[in-house]
């Protein structure tokens, strides 16, 4: 999507919400590295975990969605 693009759905989501649109590419950008965070800690404790033997092989994986499915 092109910034001429970007600028055309600001201003139709702002106006939708009645809102100014600077306020709202605030509140998008907070939400994103706030999302963003929390996302490289889980990946970060995922590898961490990794790096402890503490994994579930494929097959585990697939008997546990089993179990669950059938519950």
């Amino acid at each position: 999507m092109s910034p001429r693009n970007w600028k055309a759905k600001l201003a139709n989501s702002a106006a939708r919400q009645g809102r100014n649109p600077a306020d709202l590419v605030q509140e998008v950008l907070a939400s994103y590295f706030e999302e963003e965070g929390r996302f490289l800690e889980a990946v970060k404790r995922g590898e961490d975990a990794l790096r402890r033997g503490e994994y579930l092989t494929q097959e585990q994986i697939g008997q546990r969605l089993r179990r669950f499915l059938q519950s």
